[in-house]
């Protein structure tokens, strides 16, 4: 898939940046060389006679780049992303497998079958743009909201459902909550609760990649606005900077850290404003715009494959609760819900491009749906039913030589079972 828009970065230019402060705010103060420019190795900027200090609103706001409107329509012909038809049509269908996955699972949660549980409706646009747009090989740390990149990638439902309700055949062996998938065969590292560890993991798991000879991956590191507000993401943007890393980070912005509104957790120009500041390649892209995001993540891996860290803020809504422990509806009013959902829905606006090129109508909907909805279902009556794993499996895996501390403490369980198992569900779980 050949990529014909042309995608722009924004870059840190002193000397421009310079330049439009002498034209605007300041006056030069010329030094006896000639020149108004200073020489500290900590930063290279003119000097001014007048005393200016800079806010956020001393710049113009970072533009949003979109292919789509809200019709389906290409904007700007240039821009159109020469995507085939199958892979088109396997972006859309994963969006429809997201959501039917996100409706049942969540009823699974109400219903006490499973422990918790997290959608992902409104931002379909960003998992299945950037999924499409990156190498099978990149690899993938994910926050907990990318269920399209991973379904894209290709874990299973299957896989997933039994990871959610964590039976003996879930890859993890029931040792995480819900939603916390993984993958080494298809480089989807495990997903982890702790807000924003995964970002400088993810740079230091790029600067690996570039120490390779002949590298051809990146990294590709998934997080919110409000994960950005943690140390940890202030670390890896500079440590992606400071080592040139082959890492893009996208940035999911979509308005609601938990219940704390964007307007809350920052004061700036969103997260994308700080790229240019660590010296990173920035674009700030429309999330509800599955093709708008394939034109970003693939120039920017174009970007990153040379070593140069790539950060893109994909803005978008998050337009179901944050989790199953959330009720959104307590800090946000329904009209708001409403719009997002409606005109700006990203599932919406890539049917109607579809459709607007003869590749898909109302009985390809119709069929889709059914057989999303049906292997749901049907996967999740047969992971119900599966045993759990054996109860050794939470002190397995976790040292390469199991340490006498451990050894010891599986002795003790297994002596206390043997005398009160009678007391423990143990038909519920796998035998050795």
């Amino acid at each position: 898939m050949a990529l014909r828009a042309s995608v722009t970065f924004l870059k840190l230019n002193p000397l421009r940046q310079a330049s439009r402060l002498l034209s605007t705010n300041t006056r030069p103060d010329v030094s006896q060389n000639g020149s108004n420019m200073s020489a500290f190795p900590g930063a290279r900027a003119p000097y001014v006679s007048d005393l200016t200090f800079l806010n956020e609103n001393s710049y113009d706001p970072i533009p949003i780049y979109r292919v789509l409107d809200n019709s389906g329509e290409i904007i700007d012909r240039n821009q159109e992303p020469n995507i085939d038809k199958e892979t088109l049509i396997r972006m859309y269908k994963c969006m429809i497998q997201m959501n039917q996955m996100d409706k049942i699972l969540y009823e699974s949660q109400r219903q006490g079958r499973i422990s918790f549980y997290m959608t992902n409706y409104g931002e379909e646009g960003i998992h299945t743009g950037s999924a499409s747009a990156l190498s099978p090989r990149d690899l993938v740390y994910a926050q907990y909201r990318e269920l399209g990149v991973l379904l894209y990638r290709g874990i299973s439902v299957v896989d997933m459902i039994n990871q959610c309700y964590g039976n003996h055949e879930d890859l993890g062996k029931g040792r995480n909550m819900p939603v916390h998938y993984g993958s080494k065969e298809l480089n989807v590292v495990t997903i982890s609760s702790p807000l924003a560890t995964q970002m400088p993991q993810a740079v230091g798991a790029a600067y690996a990649f570039k120490r390779t000879p002949n590298n051809d991956r990146c990294v590709v590191c998934y997080f919110g606005e409000g994960a950005a507000s943690e140390g940890d993401a202030h670390a890896a943007f500079n440590f992606a900077a400071t080592l040139e890393c082959p890492v893009i980070l996208i940035c999911r912005n979509n308005g609601y850290a938990i219940s704390t509104p964007s307007s809350e957790q920052y004061k700036g120009d969103g997260i994308a404003a700080r790229g240019p500041a660590f010296g990173i390649s920035t674009v700030r892209v429309d999330g509800t715009d599955a093709l708008a995001v394939y034109n970003a993540v693939a120039a920017a891996r174009k970007i990153a494959v040379t070593n140069k860290p790539v950060l893109v803020e994909a803005m978008c809504y998050r337009a179901g609760h944050h989790s199953t422990s959330d009720d959104s509806t307590a800090y946000r009013p329904a009209a708001e819900i409403k719009k997002w959902t409606g005109e700006e829905n990203p599932v919406q606006k890539l049917r109607l491009y579809l459709e607007n090129k003869g590749y898909w109508d109302g009985d390809a909907e119709k069929q889709s749906v059914s057989e999303a909805r049906d292997i749901v279902v049907r996967t999740m009556q047969e992971a119900e039913k599966k045993k759990r794993p054996h109860w050794k499996e939470m002190l397995n895996d976790v040292y390469d030589v199991m340490p006498a501390r451990l050894i010891k403490q599986m002795q003790q369980m297994e002596s206390h079972l043997e005398k009160h198992g009678k007391h423990y569900p143990l038909n519920q779980y796998q035998n050795e």
